[in-house]
């Protein structure tokens, strides 16, 4: 029998990221490691922290009965202390363990949320671009994503988003730091999508939840990420140690609600309802001890810092444009203007991915805007050695020659 009608069309439109992953282990099979500059996947190869071994090492060796069995599946109680701690400090609320769920990942708690707020054919607005999977994220629960435009500068456009807004909307999803892009929403644009968000629901009589994805909120350049569930009240937060951490292969994370959301126990419950019945059960019981002793960690910031700075001078050198990221580890380019596409306007579809194809014959890899819903652009995640960065000038200045 076939596969479902839906995996088969997702199957068609599955993550640009991994696919040039892919394409990026069998180039390097061909021509060696140092030979390929891979900078597709948002991959952290910053060592953790020191801490991190320490606290590894000790709980390893704890032989305490039941270690490693069953807890109350939005985690276990002392951990979920430890986290809202974190929480209320990040975000300006007061707000104790029953505010948190641990996740599988943001990912994973991402599922959790729209499982829990959406109905069949409810809309989750998003700002363009965006992480390609939240639109399967979406899909998994019945819901549609409505993409919007943002300002040039990255920034949300508060306007888009109120035209956006409907009956339908259950919730306007935020990444910030943004993933392809860096920018970090500063604190007036929150407050005035705090205000649109309420002044929705008083014409519609349903107040859309204002979802935040963090994983980024502690890789920042001098930059503050602003709290955001003391500026909203319908607001839940997911964050993860994947990249504060550099820990995303253990799928570690949390959810954290507002503690002036409305109806906050029945959320609750189907957050903790929904991770055991989409099949993860808990969150890993011996990471939750682990990231539990780490609050006050996190991966050495200065190093990605310095490895934008060595990825800018060479954009700017060979004429590669680009919106400077406040935060993450990416760098989101424009597509230059160049014979290899005639016609070349930077919003034809087709531009980004014959701009990833001519820099893919120098071994240069990224990912094409088109794969986050905003093509003429390309994403290079810089997560990654800082001697490939430096090597890689030589190729782009001959990619360059030959794309104008």
């Amino acid at each position: 029998m076939p596969v479902s009608a839906y995996i088969k069309n997702a199957l068609g439109s599955a993550s640009m990221i991994r696919k040039m992953f892919e394409e990026g282990n069998q180039l390097k099979k061909l021509h060696g490691i140092d030979k390929v500059f891979d900078f597709s996947l948002g991959n952290p190869d910053v060592d953790p922290p020191p801490a991190f071994r320490l606290v590894l090492s000790k709980l390893a060796q704890d032989t305490t009965k039941g270690m490693h069995g069953y807890m109350p599946n939005a985690g276990f109680p002392h951990v979920r202390e430890v986290l809202a701690k974190k929480a209320s400090q990040e975000h300006q609320v007061q707000i104790d363990g029953s505010h948190i769920v641990m996740a599988v990942g943001a990912a994973g708690g991402l599922n959790s949320v729209f499982k829990t707020i959406c109905n069949s054919g409810d809309e989750i607005v998003v700002s363009r671009p965006y992480f390609m999977e939240y639109r399967f994220y979406a899909a998994n629960h019945e819901a549609r994503l409505v993409e919007v435009n943002t300002l040039p500068d990255f920034n949300l456009d508060i306007a888009a988003l109120r035209a956006a807004l409907s009956p339908k909307t259950a919730a306007v999803l935020i990444n910030s730091p943004h993933n392809p892009t860096g920018k970090i929403y500063p604190a007036r644009t929150i407050a005035a999508l705090a205000d649109l968000l309420r002044e929705h629901g008083a014409q519609t009589g349903r107040l859309p939840f204002l979802v935040a994805d963090e994983p980024y909120r502690e890789i920042t350049y001098n930059v503050d990420v602003p709290p955001l569930l003391c500026a909203y009240d319908e607001t839940i937060v997911i964050t993860s140690y994947s990249k504060s951490l550099s820990l995303s292969g253990e799928r570690i994370g949390y959810i954290a609600v507002s503690p002036t959301i409305s109806d906050k126990e029945d959320i609750l419950g189907g957050l903790t309802f929904t991770t055991r019945t989409l099949g993860y059960v808990n969150a890993p019981a011996f990471m939750q001890r682990v990231v539990a002793e780490l609050v006050d960690s996190r991966v050495d910031v200065a190093v990605y810092e310095r490895r934008r700075d060595a990825f800018i001078a060479i954009l700017d050198e060979v004429g590669i444009e680009y919106s400077m990221p406040d935060g993450a580890f990416y760098l989101f380019c424009k597509v230059p203007p160049g014979t290899k596409n005639t016609g070349n306007t930077g919003t034809d579809t087709s531009i980004d991915l014959s701009f990833v194809n001519h820099l893919k014959q120098h071994l240069i890899l990224g990912v094409p805007g088109t794969g986050f819903g905003m093509p003429g652009w390309i994403r290079f995640a810089y997560c990654v050695d800082e001697a490939i960065i430096r090597a890689s000038a030589a190729a782009f200045k001959q990619a360059m020659q030959t794309w104008h």
